[in-house]
């Protein structure tokens, strides 16, 4: 009996986790994938240079930007704001690498140059955003609002209104090379979100970050300088996400100023919030940000795998997105519950009960 409560007792407990929901819809999407291909999943090496390939490879090297956008926001959401211009911080950087690039030489100095270059000014973007809502007082949403124009209008000057490309073997490798048969760009991005979470999980910034969320009057009285903590995240968040237009740009060496990070900061949001960061603030996942960033890289592959079309794409990951959403609702699951508790208790009637109303009937008659 014992052995029964508690098995019950974890299973409830694993429901409750957002990212179990999360690995279930990856493997739902997945499953579909292997039923209109069954060799789907396979994974070869290719004999030329033995790298694995295969469409979970595609999907890992897809993952990467979404994952370091999705990192950032989750420590922002983390704080009670949110950071809606980390796609045109992408696009910044990633004009800035390729400008830069085009003009300099195709030795690893230069992409080193580059990606310094491009790193530092979205952190310096990402600063500004800090600096507004921390020490201005404006508004998360309002202040990365006017970064999110900003930002993609500073691409374009950058680039003169034009997409732009460069040619650097150092800089490509970024995303196209590989590290013991895996992508290099999966591999960094793992090692950054590594890095990420044993600051924020094996200090106290963790904790701070997760104060100001629940109550910023609260966590002030108790020693906290809430200032300093959400510079340092908003000055993270466009770090991350000037990695992630590294990545991005890094693939073809091109950068489109309209189209690079174009909606990403959607997808981040989206992640973080499958992965379990309450958008309330007070609360943000790690392994959870992980997991939602593959799932969107798995939905985004298995749209343009079953042949979508593209006015159509919206509504198939908006049904995949809500369906999950509600899978992960505690309120949803208990209304399941109870509606199968009711139909148990209205059951059909036991074998003795189905006798004994006969007999009742037979002896109304006579």
């Amino acid at each position: 009996m014992n052995e029964s409560t508690n098995r019950t007792a974890g299973l409830r407990r694993l429901t409750r986790n957002p990212m179990f929901w999360g690995v279930i819809a990856i493997a739902v999407l997945l499953l579909l994938n292997l039923i209109k291909d069954p060799g789907y999943l396979a994974i070869s090496v290719n004999p030329a240079n033995g790298h694995l390939v295969g469409n979970l490879i595609d999907i890992l090297r897809a993952s990467a930007p979404v994952l370091m956008i999705s990192l950032g926001m989750a420590l922002v959401i983390a704080t009670g704001g949110i950071d809606l211009s980390v796609g045109s911080i992408m696009a910044v950087a990633g004009a800035t690498s390729m400008v830069f690039l085009k003009d300099a030489g195709s030795d690893p100095g230069s992409a080193f140059a580059a990606l310094g270059l491009s790193l530092g000014l979205a952190a310096v973007l990402g600063f500004v955003n800090g600096a507004l809502v921390a020490f201005v007082g404006l508004q998360p949403f309002i202040s990365t609002l006017v970064m999110m124009l900003a930002g993609r209008g500073l691409a374009k000057v950058i680039t003169g209104g034009q997409n732009t490309n460069a040619e650097n073997g150092t800089f490509r490798w970024i995303a196209n090379g590989y590290a013991i048969g895996i992508p290099v760009v999966f591999v960094l991005a793992i090692l950054v979100v590594i890095l990420v979470g044993f600051v924020v999980r094996r200090s106290a910034l963790g904790l701070m970050v997760e104060a100001i969320g629940i109550n910023p009057k609260a966590s002030r009285m108790a020693g906290v300088k809430p200032r300093g903590i959400l510079l340092a995240v908003y000055t993270l968040s466009g770090l991350l996400a000037g990695v992630a237009g590294t990545f991005a740009v890094s693939t073809v060496m091109t950068v489109d100023v309209s189209r690079t990070g174009y909606q990403l900061e959607l997808d981040a949001i989206l992640a973080v919030v499958i992965g379990g960061t309450a958008l309330t603030g007070g609360k943000f996942s790690i392994n959870g940000a992980v997991v939602g960033a593959l799932l969107i890289a798995t939905l985004n592959k298995t749209v343009l795998f079953l042949g979508i079309s593209s006015s159509a794409t919206p509504a198939f990951k908006a049904i995949v997105i809500v369906v999950l959403c509600l899978a992960q609702s505690e309120r949803v699951r208990a209304w399941f519950v109870r509606r199968k508790q009711r139909s148990a208790e209205s059951g059909p009637l036991p074998q003795t009960a189905l006798l004994k109303l006969d007999r009742d009937r037979q002896e109304a008659g006579a």
